[in-house]
């Protein structure tokens, strides 16, 4: 059997890095992989060739260089890091530059990992956040959205598939459990007691394989995936258990967060917010029944507490 080639963005990444793996773990599977990275002597870089997969370099800004790597593959994997660059103008340019490659090579499937353009629902106009750089609300979430249009417009056969808040998040992000005075541990989230959908990155992966294993079914579809809805204080529950330590959920209001000073913590105050005000909606589109569907292997929060606990950091 010839198997399909799919092509992957970011593949020593997060999202694509589940991708890959997902693909490698399945040798009996319809797909071969092609690994694309900008740094193809990297170490995750190499230990995918070793695995079987072809390693290819491209660069998002460098148009011609993904329609290179895209050439011959039935599949494309097309994913945007916001936080590499916190510019939503470049990740627009690159949204554009991967649908125009996707176009150009042919490719008969992509998926294009997108969030939703919060400015549809919370315009410029709405003071209830603020406005950012002149022309977004949640900028990592608007220019992903906005770039929907230009798979679209352009007839790339692509299935949507909107992301959830990583889990990860706790490990390399700074937003696990933080010492208070008293002793216990604090969970902070702008979410009051809303529930926020939340994911084990490789699990977006794994849910993109079965996106690609279904074909057409999925082609023109928007398909949201989570692991599991949570309220903060919920997750406090489920990290106390976890560490064995007692986790004390406290909210702490957007305008504060945005106030904390990070690079990004307006953009992730105004998220958080989003995500609060639009829970309801925001949790519907990423139905979990879908994501079980996709990845027989969709971990809960408990799950990938068990295999992460001790790499939370707790200072």
């Amino acid at each position: 059997m010839t198997k399909k080639l799919i092509a992957v963005v970011g593949a020593t990444g997060a999202q694509g890095g589940g991708l890959a793996e997902a693909i490698l773990s399945d040798p009996a599977g319809p797909f071969a992989l092609r690994a694309i990275t900008r740094k193809p002597d990297s170490d995750k870089a190499r230990a995918l060739a070793a695995r079987g997969a072809e390693v290819v370099t491209a660069d998002l800004d460098d148009r011609a260089s993904v329609t290179k790597a895209f050439a011959g593959a039935h599949g494309a994997y097309c994913v945007t890091n916001f936080w590499e660059h916190f510019s939503p103008q470049r990740e627009l340019a690159q949204a554009r530059n991967l649908a125009e490659a996707a176009k150009a090579a042919g490719v008969r499937h992509a998926i294009w990992s997108t969030l939703e353009d919060t400015r549809l629902r919370v315009p410029l106009t709405d003071a209830r956040m603020p406005t950012l750089l002149g022309e977004y609300k949640v900028p990592h979430f608007d220019a992903k959205g906005e770039s929907d249009a230009h798979f679209a417009a352009l007839g790339v056969p692509t299935t949507y598939l909107l992301t959830s808040f990583y889990w990860e998040n706790l490990l390399y992000f700074g937003m696990g459990p933080k010492p208070r005075a008293d002793g216990k541990l604090s969970f902070a989230l702008p979410m009051a007691d809303r529930k926020l959908p939340g994911i084990a990155v490789e699990d977006i992966g794994r849910c993109a394989y079965g996106i690609l294993r279904a074909g057409e079914a999925h082609v023109g579809k928007r398909i949201g995936v989570a692991g599991e809805h949570l309220t903060g204080a919920e997750m406090a529950a489920q990290l106390s258990r976890a560490l064995e330590r007692e986790v004390v959920y406290d909210y702490l209001p957007p305008e504060q967060y945005r106030a904390l000073g990070f690079p990004g913590a307006d953009d992730l105050g105004n998220m958080f917010q989003y995500n609060r005000d639009f829970s309801d909606e925001f949790c519907a589109r990423r139905d979990l029944s879908v994501a079980r569907a996709l990845d027989p292997k969709l971990q809960t929060f408990a799950t990938w507490l068990s295999r992460n606990k001790s790499k939370i950091p707790l200072g």
